[in-house]
């Protein structure tokens, strides 16, 4: 490791970088305990609300022991275990078996009897525990403030709050104590600690990780969310974590596409970029500028911006408090607000109590209006891809907060609150400073399952800029390919070659759009086929056919079709096309549009334009065609 600002000698910031140094033959045992002893002595204020003993340690290498027992070789060990000896923080509204569980409020207390699934799941990967961590009480703010345990402050600037509710879990990753933390995000808990602390903060689609195990906010929409250095780091540890949870009511886990569809035209990577085309920023903040820089860095990739109306988004986000939704935090802590409703933070108890306000015909007309303006917002994905939004509106100090603390808490979640209700992922990314010097942060949002979409985005978007990670000084290795991170499931697909009326802006390419298809290559068959206008075919279509000698290479695309919607493509395909088996340019075979050979016979051979598309484009301007005799073909 190289001595840069900030950052400790030796000190492991990345995940890559702790699997680096086991693969170089260190062992877990001294590298966990300086880790444990570093956060002992070196942590931020009001970071952590239990860190964990010699014992708790000592026990978790033992059973890291016992996991990587009879594999051969560093390399097996972590290939069977992906996460082996890399130190995490879980924040304290997530159970860890024997370990107290406040979420942040002493009277609530208790001992858990049993471990989340996720942090099982992190443990079965190698994972070690360091410590639970501070969060606003019961997961409810965002500013990091209502803590009894204390009031983290931003790893940049002690004057600024963290973010919340996950403060301490941000401010772990942040000061370089763990490679991860796990928080929870409801309403943008972990994004906006991300944005306030320069670190990654991935929120998954709402059930692609379980949350049994997790002290509910709104259980309904609660995710677990991942802190962590770099994209890369954080979508390694999603593909530990993601995956049904039997013993999770809202586990819905399924997997989607790794990216868009992209511009055809402008390139495979050209996206619509959405931005709020109202913007709402603190008028007495810094934040507009590097928002239009990060806008402008977005079209200087070749990206396309669209200006969206956020009105429906808006609209559902005032549903979160001041609608029923409100209810279920009441749910989970009616008894001690009943009891002892000294015990939990005046913020808290004002937020949450408004719940008995709502009756249960209130509830089902909240879900009413939900439902209308989820459509509408649905239909928001017709003309963007993917939005880009600031991760907050400013950043407030801890006396502005102090001064005015719903009001400061509320508008921090401007361009947070709207996204669980309705079921997307985001993924917040640093961005840049400030005029001042503060963090900035942008979001960008995406409909559901889209989640390794915005991961391999969100990679592009880190490595294109010059960050450094957290308050460490670091800036993110680049090109490092010794140590392999892994990647959350994708949807399974099937390669599809097309080469006629299904081309991009031909016009049956919908049915492949509507299936979620996706672009996957541009190329061409083998030099072995003829491709010929059948006859009376509405809109007209062309057979490819493989020659039984010479031939042409044909230029076709190949889409990546889902396998769950195949059978209902294949049910579109009149005769005479089928699918079948299409040798391409490289070599490889993949699945494809056929024709059966009796239906050519008194077809025109179109095959000297090169593809359907020339051929049409021909047609257009008047070129005469001259066909050419059928050739004896087979399929």
């Amino acid at each position: 490791m190289t001595g840069n600002p900030g950052q400790e000698e030796g000190q492991l910031l990345q995940v890559a970088d702790w699997l680096r140094v086991y693969r170089g033959g260190a062992r877990p045992e001294a590298l966990l305990a300086a880790c444990l002893e570093r956060a002992r002595s070196k942590s931020p204020p009001a970071t952590w609300i239990y860190l964990a003993t010699d014992a708790d340690l000592r026990g978790q290498l033992d059973a890291l022991q016992a996991l990587a027992d009879g594999l051969s070789g560093i390399d097996a060990i972590l290939q069977r275990l992906p996460l082996f000896g890399v130190p995490f923080a879980v924040k304290d509204n997530i159970d860890i078996a024997g370990v107290h569980t406040t979420a942040a409020c002493p009277a609530y207390a208790r001992i858990a009897d049993g471990t989340s699934a996720c942090v099982r799941r992190l443990q079965a990967a190698g994972a070690v525990w360091i410590g639970k961590t501070n969060l606003d009480q019961f997961a409810t703010g965002l500013v990091g403030t209502r803590s009894p345990y204390g009031q983290p402050s931003s790893a940049l600037d002690a004057t600024r709050i963290s973010g919340g509710s996950s403060s301490g879990s941000a401010v772990a990753v942040a000061a370089g104590l763990v490679a991860f933390s796990l928080g929870t995000d409801t309403a943008g808990s972990g994004r906006i600690p991300a944005g306030f602390n320069q670190l990654v903060g991935l929120k998954p689609t709402p059930g692609r990780v379980g949350t049994s195990g997790v002290v509910p906010a709104c259980r309904s929409i609660d995710c677990v969310s991942v802190f962590a250095m770099t994209v890369d780091d954080a979508a390694h540890v999603l593909s530990v974590i993601e995956g049904a949870d039997d013993a999770d009511s809202y586990s819905r886990f399924k997997p989607g596409p790794a990216d868009w569809q992209g511009d055809f035209q402008k390139g495979l990577g050209a996206l619509r970029i959405g931005y709020p085309q109202d913007l709402q920023l603190d008028k007495d903040g810094d934040y507009s500028a590097p928002y239009r820089a990060a806008l402008a860095h977005a079209r200087a990739a070749g990206h396309e911006l669209v200006a969206v109306d956020f009105t429906p988004l808006h609209q559902v986000a005032d549903l979160l408090y001041a609608g029923p939704w409100v209810a279920e935090r009441y749910s989970v802590v009616r008894t001690l607000l009943e009891s002892q409703p000294e015990s939990i933070d005046p913020a808290v108890r004002e937020v949450i109590g408004a719940a008995t306000r709502f009756s249960a015909s209130d509830a089902f007309a909240g879900q009413c209006v939900l439902k209308a303006l989820a459509r509408d917002a649905q239909a928001i994905w017709r003309s963007v891809d993917v939005l880009l939004v600031p991760t907050a509106p400013r950043h407030p100090t801890f006396a502005e907060v102090a001064q005015d603390p719903l009001g400061a808490n509320s508008a921090l979640g401007v361009y947070t609150n709207f996204v669980n209700l309705l079921g997307w992922c985001a993924l917040a990314l640093p961005s840049g400073t400030t005029a001042s010097g503060l963090p900035f942060g942008v979001t960008l949002i995406a409909d559901a399952n889209h989640d390794v979409a915005l991961v391999n985005l969100g990679h592009t978007w880190q490595a294109s800029l010059h960050i450094p990670m957290g308050a460490s000084g670091v800036y993110p290795a680049q090109g490092v390919t010794d140590v392999a991170l892994r990647s959350p499931a994708v949807q399974a697909c099937l390669p599809l070659a097309v080469v006629g009326a299904h081309l991009s802006g031909m016009p049956l390419n919908g049915q492949l759009r509507e299936r979620g298809a996706l672009l996957r290559q541009k190329t061409a068959t083998a030099p072995r086929y003829n491709l010929y206008a059948l006859p009376a075919t509405t809109p007209p279509k062309p057979g490819l056919v493989r020659a039984s000698a010479g031939g042409h290479a044909i230029d076709l695309e190949v889409w990546d079709m889902p396998l769950e919607a195949v059978g209902s493509f294949l049910a579109l395909i009149p005769p005479p096309l089928g699918l079948g088996s299409v040798e391409l340019a490289d070599g490889r075979w993949v699945h494809g549009f056929i024709c059966e050979s009796h239906a050519v016979a008194q077809a025109a051979d179109v095959s000297s334009f090169g593809g359907w598309r020339a051929y049409i484009q021909s047609l257009a301007s008047s070129r005469p065609l001259q066909p050419s005799a059928a050739t004896d073909v087979h399929r």
